[in-house]
């Protein structure tokens, strides 16, 4: 640190401190007001109880059309309280005494207050410095940033390395000047930020083509076939009608998938909250599973209240028919796919699917929101890879989290929790 900001620095900590006094000044002016108005309360309650005291003990009862008066004669030791009604004297006693008591128990606490004011003066001021001295390091940074010579052959510096960004190259950047490495911190956070959003991009574009390529490919053979063959062979007929059906449903379903999340990625996706209940929702999709899927029991465990939550009823439905939907592909035939509502350790709501399917390994679990990824095992059924990217999105939409527990060959559980 050079001597000016030294001196800099020094006059700011003199500037802070005498802050710092005038702020315990005054905090201790107001403890001074506190302590009198308490004082002044103490001795106030403790006399009206002695007066309410003496009325009771002498006449059984408390009226409020009686004559009160204090009366001193021939100094403060004659003190009395007076009472009476229609002109006849009821109480008439010393009040002398009493009232020296409440004065000395006023004093007591009193003598409290000023030890504690005398002991915490020091205290807070330290209190206050130490709640100040971030002001000593932004004056001292401030001095240095004024000092700082930021001429125009800086500017060019930065400017000529953003010029030279390409957004595919991963390399950092570097401006070569000491005075600019706040700057080049900041570049190279953005650039790294950006780097994985167009790595992500051009991933999902790849991934999409790919996706969409195999269908193509499928109902452009077909197509061929049918040319060839298909014309007078029914069997080659009806084999390719139901192929290119086949994939035209997957590819139409893969086409509203992608949509789907591009309007999620541009904040395009309408949600639409209001309170619904997480019970009669459950039992709707409990209920149109039984009727799509003949191969598995389900089983719906409800919850003993009705759990009400504040969410997007048609988007939530979705993202749970998703993870049902998968439940049934990756299950045996007559194997239980089980639903059910309730309240988790933290008393969230939550909405859980668990069945005895294939199951998944640790690693794969960690990877199963990514964008059209599938595991070994799951490739070997049709599927797009995007179903639980969707019901993430929609998850975190609702500012909830997925609890997922999974072992190979003896199934998973998962747990929309909101």
């Amino acid at each position: 640190m050079s001597e000016d900001s030294n001196k800099k620095h020094k006059k700011e900590s003199k500037k802070t401190s005498s802050i710092a006094k005038k702020l315990n000044r005054q905090l201790t002016g107001t403890k001074w007001g506190l302590f009198i108005g308490a004082d002044l309360f103490l001795f106030i309650a403790l006399s009206l109880g002695w007066i309410v005291e003496q009325e009771i003990n002498a006449l059984g009862d408390l009226k409020w059309d009686r004559t009160r008066i204090f009366q001193m004669r021939d100094g403060i030791k004659s003190l009395s309280y007076k009472v009476s009604y229609a002109g006849e004297e009821l109480i008439n006693v010393n009040a002398y005494n009493a009232f020296r008591f409440i004065i000395g128990i006023v004093c007591i606490a009193f003598i409290f207050q000023m030890f504690n004011l005398i002991f915490s003066h020091y205290a807070e001021y330290v209190k206050i410095k130490n709640t100040l001295k971030p002001l000593d390091e932004l004056a001292l940074k401030a001095d240095e940033i004024s000092r700082m010579s930021f001429d125009e052959d800086k500017f060019h510096l930065i400017e000529d390395a953003i010029t030279h960004i390409n957004p595919e190259d991963e390399k950092t950047l570097s401006l070569g000047n000491e005075d600019l490495q706040g700057i080049e911190t900041a570049m190279n956070n953005l650039l790294k930020r950006m780097h994985d959003t167009y790595n992500q991009q051009a991933r999902f574009v790849n991934d999409a083509s790919h996706e969409l390529r195999t269908p193509i490919a499928v109902i452009q053979g077909y197509a061929n076939m049918l040319d060839r063959w298909g014309k007078e062979d029914e069997s080659v007929l009806d084999e390719s009608i139901a192929a290119i059906k086949n994939e035209s449903e997957h590819m139409n379903h893969l086409v509203e998938q992608l949509l789907f999340l591009a309007r999620g990625d541009s904040g395009r996706n309408v949600m639409n909250f209001e309170d619904i209940s997480l019970n009669e929702m459950m039992k709707e999709i409990y209920e149109e599973s039984l009727m799509i899927d003949e191969e598995h029991p389900y089983r719906f465990s409800d919850s003993d209240e009705n759990i009400k939550v504040n969410a997007d009823a048609s988007m939530l439905k979705q993202a749970v028919r998703i993870l049902v939907d998968n439940a049934a592909k990756y299950t045996k035939k007559g194997d239980e796919i089980k639903l059910s509502v309730g309240h988790n350790e933290e008393s969230r709501p939550y909405l859980q699917v668990q069945d005895s399917g294939i199951g998944m390994a640790e690693a794969d679990v960690q990877h199963m929101f990514e964008r059209f990824y599938r595991s070994d095992e799951a490739r070997k059924i049709q599927g797009t890879g995007l179903g639980l990217s969707i019901s993430k999105w929609i998850v975190d939409k609702h500012k909830g989290h997925f609890e997922i527990l999974s072992r190979t060959e003896l199934g998973t559980r998962i747990r929309i929790v909101l």
